[in-house]
């Protein structure tokens, strides 16, 4: 990946206020994370990792007043974008709640920089709740939807 490129994308997490990127081209992967999400960040404070690295993320403090943890496997983002349960406005959702699905079926897709991304079942149950609207957007590791 070039580095005008690299800079674009430090410029746009900067200016966008989201809290991390992750971008794959080719063999190429790269990570920035805005520690600072909503605040603006420098060149330098971008963090480039290859792909074979873990990445630890935090997961936000539990409160009293929390609902209880919905029983069954809960997918996740796997990134930040716009969440979409169909492939086009006119087409019927991918899934519906109370659908019977298997591994590897596609649930909904998320764009990220003008890419579609298929988001698919890692479990095969079926879909008891949906968590996210269709158009809405998403954070890395955020509830998609609870499959049982």
């Amino acid at each position: 990946m070039d580095l005008r490129k690299l800079k674009t994308l430090i410029d746009l997490v900067s200016e966008s206020g989201i809290a991390e990127i992750e971008v794959t081209e080719g063999e190429d992967k790269v990570r920035i994370v805005n520690k600072y999400a909503g605040t603006p960040i420098h060149a330098a404070a971008a963090v480039a990792m290859p792909a074979a690295a873990p990445v630890a993320v935090a997961a936000p403090a539990a409160t009293a007043e929390a609902p209880a943890a919905p029983s069954g496997h809960v997918v996740k983002s796997p990134m930040v974008g716009t969440f979409y349960r169909s492939p086009n406005p006119e087409s019927k959702p991918f899934v519906e709640v109370g659908q019977t699905v298997k591994a590897g079926d596609t649930l909904c897709i998320i764009e990220a920089m003008k890419l579609l991304n298929e988001i698919e079942a890692d479990v095969a149950g079926t879909v008891r709740e949906i968590l996210v609207d269709n158009g809405q957007a998403v954070e890395y590791g955020q509830p998609l939807f609870i499959i049982a």
